[in-house]
């Protein structure tokens, strides 16, 4: 007789069939279809999502889906499935191995499970309202977050008409004097802070309803990461996203990104 899967194994389950298109697909020539300056999908972003959309179908055909690509279906009801397949599609495109596929489910309450995978690493970060692991060659681990890397991962994509906070923080002596700056160009970034890889990860914008942006906030609030908007308020209600390791890092990081925040205006 068949177990029926919990909503944490639907999420596991619908990023690793993303995760199997982007690593078959990783290496090849890739088709792309522009966006909006240098951004674009590949013909990969749509394949994976379509597989991951056809697991929730099968396995969850009540539920509504905000997906990347293809955009929201909406049913009646309040759980909804954020997929992102292939966040990282520049990296993709370069043959930089440092892509994520997303997938989380969020009811009235805030997100029931998610999945983040590493495609190339064939690594899955997951969580539910009970905690987060790591799952490599079937094994789980709980995920456990450090500071002691001193690193952490600066967003630097943003808007073109303004300054904003990613590039400044970058320049700033203060910051780089007391942690190393990395750019991963992708939400792996969140998972990696979730697991003690980083000791944080700095973000501008606005992430509210961001399909690249929930699975990754749910895993390091899972772990026991602290997160929260640049000025220390609820996420993704405010501007940007501040995740630390742990308490120290997380309100050193605000001493840092404060006076960034103040010189760079959410709007022109």
């Amino acid at each position: 007789m068949s177990v029926a899967r919990t909503d944490a194994d639907v999420a596991v389950f619908a990023a690793e069939a993303g995760a199997a298109v982007v690593r078959a697909a990783y290496g090849r020539d890739v088709t792309r279809h522009a966006k909006a300056g240098t951004d674009f999908a590949t013909d990969t972003d749509l394949d994976a999502e379509q597989a991951i959309l056809a697991v929730l179908a099968a396995e969850c055909p009540g539920d509504s889906v905000l997906a990347e690509e293809s955009g929201a279906s909406s049913r009646p009801g309040s759980r909804r499935w954020f997929v992102d397949p292939l966040c990282g599609t520049l990296n993709f495109a370069a043959q930089t191995p440092l892509v994520a596929v997303n997938v989380a489910l969020v009811d009235e309450v805030g997100v029931v499970a998610c999945a983040v995978a590493d495609p190339i690493a064939r690594e899955v970060f997951w969580s539910d309202r009970t905690g987060a692991s790591l799952r490599c060659d079937g094994i789980d681990v709980p995920l456990r977050p450090s500071a002691v890397s001193r690193l952490v991962d600066v967003n630097c994509d943003g808007p073109l008409d303004r300054p904003f906070v990613g590039p400044q923080l970058l320049a700033d002596p203060a910051f780089r004097a007391e942690f190393g700056p990395r750019a991963l160009s992708t939400t792996l970034a969140l998972a990696w802070v979730a697991t003690g890889r980083r000791a944080g990860y700095v973000s501008d914008g606005v992430l509210a309803d961001s399909v690249h942006f929930a699975a990754g906030i749910a895993l390091c609030l899972a772990a026991g990461c602290v997160v929260t908007d640049l000025a220390g308020g609820p996420v993704p209600t405010g501007r940007g996203l501040l995740a630390a390791a742990d308490g120290p890092t997380h309100r050193r990081l605000l001493d840092l990104v404060r006076p960034h925040l103040a010189r760079t205006p959410a709007t022109p």
